[in-house]
């Protein structure tokens, strides 16, 4: 049974009032690039019509740097930013150079894979076990079954929430409204 807000730690607390504060800026200035960051040189703005696309499907909401920004706030809210946060790593290893797989595939599975890491994802044995057994030959689809499971999970548990929280009803009620 949940005690609310009284049972999580304070650290809990403020980091969620913070990631608060962020996505409420985020909502009122639209020239406000993604986490302070801008992949290009410019900052990005958001196009009115993304987050009516965001509804449309989980790959739209995905491939728009504004729909990561908004999906990982209310993920952070319910305490499990881990998972995109893996799927976007997954990603990112993609791109890897050969000569550096090993290295990375290690980074990967130590942060959110192994027992106990510090950002553990959600998966059963098999696939742990599977993706283990992987990196002993890592290739650039090693973690493809794992982030296939945390991409399910996304699509079929968080992603059906969001599209209901409040911060995704405001965000769109204010695109509504110019």
């Amino acid at each position: 049974m949940c005690k609310g807000l009284e049972c999580l730690s304070v650290t809990c607390l403020e980091r969620a009032k913070v990631l608060k504060s962020l996505f409420g800026n985020f909502l009122h200035r639209p020239d406000l690039s993604i986490m302070g960051h801008s992949h290009k040189s410019e900052k990005t703005r958001l196009n009115m019509d993304e987050p009516t696309k965001w509804r449309e499907s989980f790959d739209n909401l995905l491939s728009s740097q504004h729909g990561q920004c908004s999906f990982r706030a209310f993920l952070v809210s319910e305490f499990s930013e881990e998972n995109l946060a893996f799927y976007l790593a997954c990603e990112e290893y993609r791109d890897t150079k050969e000569s550096k797989l090993s290295v990375k595939a290690k980074k990967i599975y130590d942060k959110f894979i192994c027992c106990d890491a510090p950002k553990e994802v959600n998966l059963d044995y098999e696939t742990r076990s599977i993706t283990k057994t992987n990196l002993e030959h890592p290739t650039l689809s090693c973690f493809d079954l794992a982030q296939e499971k945390i991409y399910t999970l996304m699509e079929k548990d968080c992603y059906p929430r969001y599209l209901k929280s409040p911060n995704y009803l405001e965000l769109t009620r204010q695109v509504r409204a110019g």
